[in-house]
């Protein structure tokens, strides 16, 4: 993924964004020069150098994992397409602007750590339910007890200790403030079902150069 100068997100943006996202690509290796594998994948991550999660015992990335445990957990959100219009510098006619996708990506270069003994399995799994369903009664799970203990045999847990952490936030901050102002008030009125999260990253980026001492953008 390129990330330009501009687009780079700092340590505490991406951990505040990343702790309210849930769901991402693993991405692994594949044995033997295969094609890498990609699962899609619920997850918990909960700040510091960790996340979590679990997986279908016979899922095809545990071979993957075990010829080569460093993966990446890449998760993306708040897209939006922007028009070529919206984007024309003032001098030119709007249809020769250029167009361009907004979005936030984090991959985290991870190593993978297999979780097989039954009680980290089932305190693994207690942790995700607590996340994903906070407000609904959940009965504990302890193996070899009903109603789930004896499931546990089906699943691997997983712990990813991230290594790197490559942050990118592309909302057009090599542009200058007014001309993201404007853009977000373009996605205000065209309300897709994504654009509310583009532009609330849009103008929480856009806040932030505002508030840089000395910072006066310039076009280019």
């Amino acid at each position: 993924m390129l990330i330009n100068p501009w687009d780079r997100g700092s340590d505490d943006e991406w951990r505040d964004w990343l702790s309210t996202r849930d769901f991402g690509v693993l991405a692994a290796n594949g044995p033997d020069g295969a094609a890498p594998i990609l699962v899609p994948t619920q997850f918990v991550y909960q700040g510091g150098d960790e996340v979590v999660l679990h997986l279908a015992r016979p899922n095809p990335v545990w071979a993957a994992i075990e010829a080569n445990p460093r993966l990446t957990l890449a998760v993306t959100d708040d897209y939006a397409f922007v028009p070529g219009p919206w984007r024309a510098p003032a001098d030119t006619p709007p249809e020769d602007g250029v167009p361009t996708t907004y979005y936030a990506s984090v991959h985290l270069v991870c190593t993978a750590e297999p979780v097989d003994d039954p009680a980290a399995k089932a305190a693994l799994l207690d942790r995700q339910t607590a996340h994903f369903q906070p407000d609904v009664p959940h009965r504990p799970i302890v193996p070899g007890q009903p109603p789930f203990g004896r499931m546990l045999s089906a699943i691997r847990g997983l712990r990813l200790h991230i290594e790197e952490v490559r942050p990118k936030f592309k909302y057009d901050d090599k542009k200058t403030t007014d001309f993201q102002a404007a853009v977000a008030e373009e996605l205000l009125l065209r309300d897709r079902p994504a654009d509310p999260g583009a532009r609330a990253q849009l103008l929480r980026r856009r806040a932030a150069r505002l508030a840089e001492p000395g910072d006066c953008p310039v076009e280019h």
